[in-house]
């Protein structure tokens, strides 16, 4: 299928005003935007450490409003510009902290995007607070919403699975603050001071997004949005009103070699969904289920005499709610281990020849 919009600035990092050069894009062009906007975080004085040295604090002139007004004209007309550019089942991701996110959640919902969740990324190292004076500010939040209600979105279910140990992915996300030779310096000190680690991009772009996706990061700062974009296998556009910050993410970005990508994580839509299809009777044809054999609701022997479909009857007992009854069902072998009914589709699929 030809590409709709083949003049898309396609990893590029545009430099100026994110909503004046968003405002040079197709409309309806863009599949996922991820923003780090600034959080207008209220700062009043220099924050020092017990031991006398002064806390490297966000304290940059693109933080800083002069009033919640001026912040939220701002931040509705960059939500604007975004939902303008994003396709009708596009999505977007925008992360902040409790200084900026209620406010940005709010705007979201008068802009007429459907929030879909909002995620808390525990930081495991996060900076005590030193004056003692309120808890230790451990965590930031995403919000992950499409562009409207009726938006068919993209969320790789089971690839999101792959990093959670095979179990649903939750909405609490612990990975460490960027530190260590992920860190981009200047002269020994950060070179931008709210960098994102790579791990909570790998998440946002993996889950929501296809291969050859465009995704458009409008607060690129040092480009880490681009950069795992590019590792798998994902198209982007950046833009960013610091030159010094574009230029670090240019060749942040240009040292990415074709060793580097994941391919490993190319094809992420949902395996199983897309995997061959496997009747409940082929594994009785296959040898791999006997005619009689019980077979246990979430290792539950106390069900009776039902009949039905493993869909069927999961939704009934489950009170109604959307069962995928492979997940669910289990068959109990002869030393009396329970075998959840996907372990043998799974093997199904192997002795046809299919995909896993």
């Amino acid at each position: 299928m030809p590409d709709p919009h083949p003049d898309l600035p396609i990893g590029e990092v545009l430099v100026g005003d994110c909503i004046e050069l968003m405002a040079g894009l197709p409309p309806e062009s863009i599949d996922l935007v991820f923003a780090d906007p600034p959080y207008n975080l209220q700062l009043k004085g220099d924050l020092w450490r017990p031991n006398l040295t002064r806390v490297d604090a966000v304290n940059d002139a693109w933080d800083q409003f002069d009033s919640f007004a001026a912040y939220d004209e701002f931040s509705r007309a960059w939500l604007s510009a975004c939902r303008r550019v994003l396709k009708p089942d596009g999505a977007l991701w925008v992360i902040g902290s409790y200084h900026n996110i209620y406010r940005l959640g709010a705007i979201l919902q008068d802009l007429d995007f459907w929030i879909l969740n909002d995620v808390v990324w525990i930081k495991s190292n996060p900076m005590p607070n030193f004056r003692g004076v309120r808890f230790t500010n451990a965590h930031e939040t995403l919000i992950w919403a499409a562009r409207e209600r009726k938006s068919r979105y993209t969320f790789n279910h089971h690839a999101m699975k792959a990093f959670n140990d095979g179990k649903q992915m939750r909405s609490d996300w612990e990975l460490p603050l960027c530190t260590g030779a992920e860190r981009i310096k200047l002269d020994g000190r950060k070179a931008h001071s709210t960098q994102k680690p790579e791990a909570l991009l790998y998440r946002v772009i993996l889950a929501s997004t296809e291969p050859a996706d465009v995704v458009l990061d409008p607060f690129f700062g040092l480009g880490t949005t681009g950069a795992v974009a590019r590792r798998l296998g994902r198209r982007w556009i950046g833009m960013e009103r610091d030159e010094l910050y574009a230029q670090l993410a240019r060749r942040r970005i240009a040292a990415i070699t074709i060793e580097d990508l994941d391919s490993s994580f190319y094809d992420v839509g949902d395996r199983k969904r897309k995997a061959p299809r496997v009747p409940f009777a082929r594994l009785l044809e296959l040898g791999l289920l006997r005619p009689g054999q019980v077979v246990h609701f979430r290792k539950d022997p106390q069900l009776g005499d039902q009949q039905g479909s493993i869909h069927q009857l999961g939704k009934s007992l489950s009170g109604g709610a959307p069962c995928n009854g492979w997940e669910h069902w289990y068959l109990e072998n002869e030393q009396g281990e329970f075998i959840v009914l996907d372990e043998l589709r799974q093997e199904a699929r192997k002795l046809l020849g299919g995909e896993t």
